[in-house]
């Protein structure tokens, strides 16, 4: 059967992805758990920092959870991130780091009982991208609305059949369209409501007051959880939203965005209704590709009519 067919390929290059990480990193993962990606440049409007927030999230979730946890409630994820930031881009490298240290207290930690992985797979690049995006099963294109210009990632990792979670913004808009609303996790404000919230004085600060949850991650990484040796090391990170203004927005989307995440895991839960969807978005990927891309330039603005 063909989705058998194509859950066995989807395995076997989760499985090539596994050793490429215990061979990078010297972190040993499950195959069978849930690889969700996030590849690209490090950036701040691209948001990985919400990403780890989310992951805190889950981790504290789950430690408050030990019945669950034994049970098997808990949907096993492996959360992969990879990218460079620029030379003198601190802030992003205070991500890079952040997520190195989040990974070394979460994957050594007895209490999640090995259902949830983080790591950074280093020296990213085409090579290295040949190895992560076959392997992927969520693609995380999660920048701020109104920010992404359009990459190709996004497109690379749905034609491997990952499933997007993102923000109605840039190219995912596009794949949204190809592959349907059902075939796509799609959360956070739009780009008008952005601009809406920016010109209406969004004050990230009173937000975190009255939500706990996301008022104990950012303790906890504020606070030195996840740096001891030197418990202030991501104490700007931290202001940057509360009192920086969070010109990114992580802050307003966090919330849609554990929800969506948490449309994931109930998905992940069957492996066939996965492989549908998975299926789907590979076969409307055909859009994006080259051919039709010059075939418009030909007609649209070159002004000439292609052969064959």
């Amino acid at each position: 059967e063909f989705r058998s067919a194509f859950r066995a390929v989807k395995h076997a290059n989760k499985v090539r992805l596994a050793a490429h990480i215990q061979a990078s990193t010297g972190l040993v993962v499950d195959a069978a758990s849930l690889f969700d990606v996030q590849v690209k440049r490090i950036h701040e409007y691209k948001r990985q920092l919400l990403n780890v927030l989310q992951v805190v999230a889950r981790w504290q979730a789950m430690v408050a959870d030990p019945v669950g946890v034994e049970r098997g409630d808990w949907v096993p994820r492996t959360v992969i991130f990879a990218g460079k930031a620029a030379s003198s881009y601190t802030t992003a490298k205070s991500i890079i780091r952040l997520i190195h240290d989040v990974g070394s207290v979460i994957n050594h930690d007895p209490r999640v009982g090995g259902r949830l992985k983080l790591v950074f797979v280093p020296n990213y690049g085409v090579s290295v991208a040949e190895i992560i995006m076959p392997g992927a099963d969520l693609s995380e294109q999660i920048s701020t609305a109104g920010t992404e210009a359009s990459g190709t990632g996004n497109m690379k990792l749905a034609l491997n059949g990952a499933l997007t979670i993102g923000t109605d913004d840039g190219a995912n808009i596009e794949i949204r369209q190809q592959v349907g609303d059902d075939n796509i996790f799609i959360f956070g404000l739009s780009t008008a409501e952005v601009a809406a919230q920016r010109a209406a004085g969004y004050q990230p600060m009173r937000l975190v007051e009255s939500h706990p949850r996301l008022k104990a991650v950012l303790d906890a990484v504020g606070g030195g959880a996840f740096s001891p040796d030197e418990p202030g090391r991501y104490r700007g990170l931290v202001d940057s939203l509360l009192w920086g203004g969070d010109h990114y927005f992580l802050l307003a989307d966090f919330d849609s965005y554990v929800a969506a995440q948490a449309q994931v895991d109930r998905l992940y839960r069957d492996p066939e209704a996965w492989a549908r969807k998975a299926i789907a978005n590979v076969a409307g990927m055909g859009f994006f590709s080259s051919d039709r891309t010059i075939g418009e330039y030909a007609r649209q603005v070159w002004g000439i009519q292609p052969k064959g």
